[in-house]
């Protein structure tokens, strides 16, 4: 079977606390909510549904993620520093309203973030890990469990537009987005999909 027919596969980690409430999660630790394991499972039917090929299965090293692959079924991953969030610096932890306060107009994709990461450096690390993937999808599927944003800089990278472009990509959490290939050119073959028609 040639690369092209292999599926590169994203899963969002479900709900937590700060995700219900909108805010910046990136290097913070903490745990799904009940209502967030309850999404990871269904989750699990929705994989389930797409008949993965031997999926090779990768993961951010935050809780969130690694409980969001347990629930869902999926087989152990390996844990990769590639995969976690976008790196907020100064506004972890806060809602983008409050961050308009003192920067009007802010975005994770269009404005600056103080001692997080840059555009240019999500870029490279989203680069980098696509790179990975694109030789393992010779043999089979793969499948990363990881964030919101970064998981969306993911999408707009394999299709070869600017980070920036991420922004178009909506994502639930717990929902999936399903990358591959037609007639050897990258395409979105399915995005955010999810069994919790709510967040929709």
């Amino acid at each position: 079977m040639a690369a092209t027919e292999h599926r590169l596969v994203l899963l969002r980690h479900g709900e937590t606390e700060w995700s219900a409430a909108r805010k910046h999660t990136g290097r913070t630790d903490i745990p799904l909510t009940a209502g967030g394991e309850t999404q990871a499972r269904e989750a699990g039917k929705v994989l389930a549904g797409l008949g993965l090929r031997d999926p090779l299965v990768w993961s951010s090293p935050r809780q969130r993620a690694v409980r969001t692959a347990e629930l869902a079924g999926l087989p152990e991953p390996v844990l990769t520093d590639d995969l976690v969030e976008w790196d907020y610096g100064d506004y972890e932890g806060i809602t983008t309203p409050q961050i308009r306060e003192t920067a009007p107009g802010w975005t994770i994709w269009t404005g600056v973030t103080p001692n997080g990461e840059t555009p240019e450096e999500v870029t490279a690390r989203a680069d980098r890990l696509l790179a990975r993937a694109e030789i393992a999808l010779a043999d089979r599927d793969v499948v990363c469990v990881g964030h919101g944003h970064f998981s969306r800089a993911l999408i707009a990278r394999w299709l070869e537009f600017e980070v920036r472009e991420g922004r178009r990509f909506f994502l639930s959490t717990a929902g999936i987005s399903v990358l591959g290939h037609d007639h050897d050119a990258r395409t979105l073959r399915a995005h955010n999909l999810i069994a919790h028609l709510d967040d929709l």
